[in-house]
């Protein structure tokens, strides 16, 4: 007989009422706080006039394809910049995880194998790329992205590598976010239970195909959720292509404020364009979370054994 744990009361029907009412008082008050907060100032203030959101929502305004002709170069070049600093951040923060994995479980081999003066050097030269490493992801961890993207556009061309802004600002996205993502996986696979190194070690499996083949796809499907919230702030950090004049969204919408001087009016429109996609990406990592899910369901269901058949001899 099946034990059914019970973590809280159900309530009762005078509790479902009481909680009725404060959720209607509280949809009240909150509709009454944008009201009077928020829809009466900007309306006393004309920033409701057709005249201001005319050239973002209306199509027989004279400026309503030209606005939205700018805002359309502004979303393509920031999807172009994201979906390149995402597949280089993911790119470089797997490698630079997997070295750091390697390095650390390098520092503490004794190399016994080899000659004594050879052994102090390869485990001095591990402990101390183990130690660069660890230095260069908490410089460029701690710096913020718009100092590592402003030094990038400054400091390439100071050594005569000069290239078009997008790369600027896809090579200081992917220098924070590729540590930041290489630190998500690193702590995935060290929190993985150690019988899983173990066992790789006993069936003959070298470090490194530990790494690679056992620890990293294991670190990936747990640290998912992490690395999908990273992906968005990849996403939004894009804005901060201004600092370099790169025309992605936030800067296509200074520029048209510059002409139409409605700065609510285009910045809302832009907000409500990063919920959607950063909503549209949110939702697609949840797709792929539950389809890894399942699969690995699909996977540790036990196979039925075969029915082997034996006809009589004639």
């Amino acid at each position: 007989m099946s034990q059914q744990t019970v973590l809280y009361d159900i309530p009762g029907p005078r509790q479902r009422r009481l909680t009725l009412i404060i959720s209607v008082l509280a949809t009240l008050l909150v509709l009454a706080g944008g009201y009077f907060l928020v829809y009466q100032p900007l309306d006393e203030k004309g920033q409701l006039d057709m005249e201001l959101w005319g050239p973002l929502i209306d199509p027989s305004n004279e400026n309503f394809s030209l606005v939205w002709a700018r805002i359309w170069v502004g979303v393509q070049n920031t999807l172009i910049a994201a979906v390149l600093a995402i597949i280089a951040s993911l790119i470089i923060g797997t490698l630079v995880a997997i070295l750091r994995i390697q390095l650390k479980s390098l520092a503490t081999r004794r190399f016994t194998g080899s000659a004594l003066p050879l052994s102090y050097l390869l485990r001095g030269l591990s402990v101390g790329l183990a130690g660069l490493t660890r230095v260069c992801v908490e410089v460029f961890r701690g710096l913020p992205v718009v100092i590592t993207i402003f030094f990038v556009a400054r400091g390439f061309p100071e050594f005569g590598i000069t290239m078009d802004t997008l790369w600027y600002l896809v090579i200081g996205l992917t220098i924070y976010n590729g540590v930041v993502i290489a630190e998500i996986l690193r702590s995935g696979m060290e929190g993985l239970p150690p019988g899983q190194r173990e066992a790789a070690v006993a069936i003959g499996l070298s470090p490194f195909q530990t790494t690679s083949l056992i620890l990293l796809p294991q670190a990936f499907r747990i640290m998912l959720p992490a690395l999908i919230s990273q992906l968005v702030v990849v996403l939004k950090d894009t804005s901060l292509g201004f600092i370099i004049s790169y025309e992605e969204t936030l800067n296509i919408g200074k520029q048209i404020i510059g002409v139409l001087s409605n700065p609510i009016q285009v910045y809302v429109v832009i907000a409500v364009l990063f919920i959607l996609v950063n909503y549209s990406l949110s939702k697609l990592a949840q797709y792929v979370q539950h389809r890894l899910a399942r699969g690995r369901k699909t996977a540790d269901l036990p196979v039925a054994p075969a029915t082997v058949e034996t006809g009589a001899a004639v």
